[in-house]
């Protein structure tokens, strides 16, 4: 591999795929097949960065690696500054008509380059400490001037703040208040305040009145406390927010009453974002072609089909990235087995014997394990990937590290188990969920 990656990048990455999961960072050292996206992709955050706003949909097939391109996309904001947060949409748990709860979960999984999540409060601490900065650069006020940099604070915060103050004055009203708590050293109140301010239910009314607060966040106030929540962040030096609202596709199996309104509040989100109501936000939808296509889904409210309409009759190759709605064909064998490659030589970078590693589990072997589990998964090369890495990481790559001896080809019979497989993964494979018998993969 030609790209110098430090120790910890690489164990986070191996570590992830030996588990089995999405690495959480480094995902551009396997970014195969997604090129022909960067320019269009790199284009777009460009304009979030600079205060635009962008709508983006992902459609494909479960194993397509939707949230693995939607953890690249988000990997690239964070080169730019931004904040991120994935959502995933749920019946229970996130439901799209009640956008206060997921304006709660963005601000639950809000994350930057060096907060993980929720980054809520330190972002609000940034954000208070460039006010009283942006304050004292001005001269007029001496920074042992507590009272006159307390007004002027205040001020500014209103000025910053300008339509929000007007449209959700509570949000307003809490970052005062927050801001006193945590100068006072209440950290109790502050840390109430924050959660406020990141949509938590059940906040000790105690504390909602020293900040004059009353009631909930309801789903009309959840769109202008997204608006507070973009100027906080470009005020704390991240110029916007690339929020991933995952598997829509949800959405099909919820009562229909539940599924209009969710079909309705994503087609005002989306109205939302090109009318430049979110400056800085880059809103990204993923879903499988059924509920962009289907009767259940996108194409159940006209209005909102019309606004994710993509022609996709051409062949994949002639796609436009710049289009509302891209399309994620998956994978093929050919990068199966170039990921498997990069992965290979990944593992073995730093280790003293690092060439003996790679010459014994070399390209053809490679292969030959791509070839085998692609093989028990009936074939569908786009449900191979997250077992194949697992059992390469796991199986093959640690023992020949470890055991000088091992030779995957005779020491090894690759084996599946129902117990190891996601649902999609056991139908692929023609296993009942309760099946735990082996599959025997052994290589020639």
């Amino acid at each position: 591999m030609t790209v110098e990656v430090s120790n910890r990048r690489r164990r986070e990455v191996v570590d992830a795929l030996r588990r089995g999961t999405v690495p959480g960072n480094g995902l551009d050292l396997l970014a195969v097949g997604l090129g022909r996206f960067e320019a269009a992709i790199d284009a777009e955050l460009d304009t979030a960065a600079g205060g635009g706003a962008v709508f983006k949909a992902v459609r494909g097939e479960y194993g397509a690696g939707k949230t693995f391109f939607t953890r690249w996309l988000a990997e690239r904001a964070k080169h730019r500054g931004m904040a991120t947060a994935e959502v995933q949409i749920s019946e229970t748990e996130t439901p799209l008509h009640k956008l206060e709860t997921v304006y709660r979960r963005i601000c639950d999984n809000l994350t930057t380059t060096e907060f993980p999540p929720s980054a809520i409060r330190p972002v609000l601490d940034a954000w208070m400490y460039t006010l009283e900065e942006d304050v004292l650069a001005t001269g007029d006020i001496a920074e042992t001037d507590s009272n006159a940099l307390d007004d002027g604070v205040d001020r500014l915060l209103d000025r910053r703040l300008g339509e929000i103050a007007r449209s959700a004055p509570a949000f307003a009203a809490a970052l005062r208040g927050y801001r006193t708590a945590a100068g006072a050293g209440d950290q109790a109140t502050a840390e109430g305040l924050a959660a406020w301010l990141g949509g938590q239910p059940n906040v000790a009314s105690t504390i909602r009145r020293a900040a004059g607060l009353k009631g909930e966040l309801d789903h009309f106030g959840a769109l202008a406390f997204l608006q507070g929540l973009l100027i906080v962040l470009r005020g704390s030096g991240h110029p916007g927010l690339l929020v991933v609202l995952d598997e829509v596709e949800t959405l099909q199996r919820m009562r229909s009453d539940v599924r209009d309104k969710a079909l309705n509040a994503l087609r005002q989100l989306i109205d939302e974002v090109d009318g430049g109501r979110f400056p800085g936000l880059y809103l990204i939808i993923t879903g499988t072609p059924a509920f962009f296509d289907g009767v259940q889904g996108a194409q159940r409210l006209p209005p909102l089909a019309q606004r994710l309409a993509t022609d996709f009759t051409a062949d994949a190759r002639f796609d436009n990235p710049r289009a509302v709605q891209l399309r994620l064909p998956g994978f093929t064998t050919d990068g199966l087995r170039e990921l498997g490659g990069r992965v290979r030589d990944l593992f073995v970078t730093g280790l003293p014997d690092r060439e003996r590693v790679a010459a014994t589990v070399d390209d053809a072997y490679i292969a030959l394990l791509a070839d085998a589990v692609t093989g028990q998964l009936g074939g569908k090369v786009g449900v191979a990937p997250r077992v194949f890495l697992k059992k390469l990481v796991a199986d093959v790559l640690d023992r020949a590290e470890q055991f000088p001896d091992f030779d995957p080809r005779r020491h090894y019979p690759v084996t599946l188990t129902a117990a190891e497989l996601t649902d999609v993964e056991r139908n692929a494979a023609g296993l009942a969920v309760e099946t735990v018998d082996d599959i025997d993969l052994t290589l020639p």
